[in-house]
């Protein structure tokens, strides 16, 4: 939930901040990056912005063309219903007329039912293509993230442009990670072994509110 998330983003820069006053840690190196401003400065941004809108011009063409052939169906099926209705020509020319206007009318509402189709699946698929583009480029940035932060013995990198939509840290060395000597701890008082003998996965009825 986004709420929960912007507590987790609070309590994680507060608890960094924290860290960052200890004396103790005062060697601590810590870098930082404005994700928005490398996201949208790299030369792969924009070359993405740039096919993606070249596709969203090919999808408009498509619907135009559709829309060009409802058109000309609405105007077939107008003549239609004025022919049959024309007193002029004979009852079985006017027979022929309504019938052919019954098709016309089948044709244009098929035709619309495709467009409305057409947009939707249109509309999913520039919405997909987006979210992968942009997953692939967070990836790529974030890969050059950890390698200059490796390389310049950063501790942390957090986000200067941190907010509910953006994580508050990009970078962690996990040099001082505690994830194993927390779990001996509270794995002290067990009663008895229970390490399976092979890994297997959680049980169906056990939920998990993993962060």
């Amino acid at each position: 939930m986004p709420f929960m998330k912007n507590i987790r983003t609070i309590i994680v820069t507060l608890s960094l901040l924290a860290f960052l006053r200890v004396p103790a840690f005062a060697q601590t190196k810590v870098g930082s990056v404005d994700m928005p401003k490398l996201f949208n400065g790299y030369w792969k941004t924009k070359q993405s912005q740039v096919l993606l809108e070249n596709r969203k011009g090919e999808l408009r063409k498509e619907i135009k063309d559709m829309a060009d052939g409802l058109e000309k169906s609405q105007a077939d099926y107008k003549r239609l219903v004025d022919q049959a209705n024309d007193q002029a020509i004979s009852a079985d020319e006017r027979d022929k007329r309504k019938a052919a206007a019954t098709d016309a009318a089948k044709d244009m509402n098929s035709r619309k039912v495709a467009i409305e189709q057409f947009q939707r699946q249109a509309e999913a698929q520039l919405a997909d293509q987006s979210q992968r583009m942009s997953a692939n480029l967070l990836g790529e940035i974030k890969k050059a993230i950890n390698d200059k932060a490796k390389a310049g013995n950063y501790s942390f990198v957090v986000n200067s442009a941190s907010s509910p939509n953006n994580e508050a840290i990009v970078y962690v060395s996990g040099d001082n990670d505690l994830t194993s000597a927390v779990l001996a701890q509270i794995n002290a008082g067990a009663p008895i072994d229970l390490t399976p003998a092979t890994p297997v996965g959680l049980p169906l009825n056990i939920k998990t509110n993993l962060p």
